[in-house]
């Protein structure tokens, strides 16, 4: 496996510029990052969660998910993307199979590009986090 950046750096700084102005949403990339190490169905389906609950928290990682299927299309890799509604019990079911019926090596490069892709969202959200959001 040999590295392409797939400017991961610069999509992780678009995100978290995108979302910072929500309090207490892009801290939510350090739980990301704790996330992937469950695999990409829990990493995807963290939005379901959350956008029932928290929905400016959920909304970042639906778009996380969208940036991140777009970064492994370029590498070769296609994702699911699919919008699912946390109420559709069968859809849920279906992107999960599909994520788990990837290649065990597709499985690994996209785990991999994954958490370099968490390390950046982590690393602008340190610095672009606001005083006062203490929950960042």
């Amino acid at each position: 496996m040999t590295w392409k950046s797939y400017d991961l750096d610069q999509e992780a700084q678009r995100l978290v510029l995108k979302h910072r102005d929500q309090k207490g949403v892009i801290g939510q990339s350090h739980k990301m990052r704790i996330t992937v190490a469950y695999g990409l169905e829990r990493f995807w389906g963290e939005q379901l969660r959350l956008l029932d609950k928290e929905k400016a928290k959920g909304e970042y990682w639906r778009d996380t998910w969208k940036s991140f299927v777009k970064i492994m299309q370029l590498a070769g890799i296609k994702l699911p993307q699919e919008d699912v509604s946390n109420n559709d019990t069968q859809k849920i079911q279906q992107f999960a199979a599909k994520l788990w019926e990837l290649p065990i090596e597709d499985q690994r490069i996209c785990l991999a590009v994954l958490t370099q892709f968490c390390d950046s969202l982590v690393w602008w959200t340190q610095r672009y986090k606001k005083s006062g959001f203490a929950d960042e």
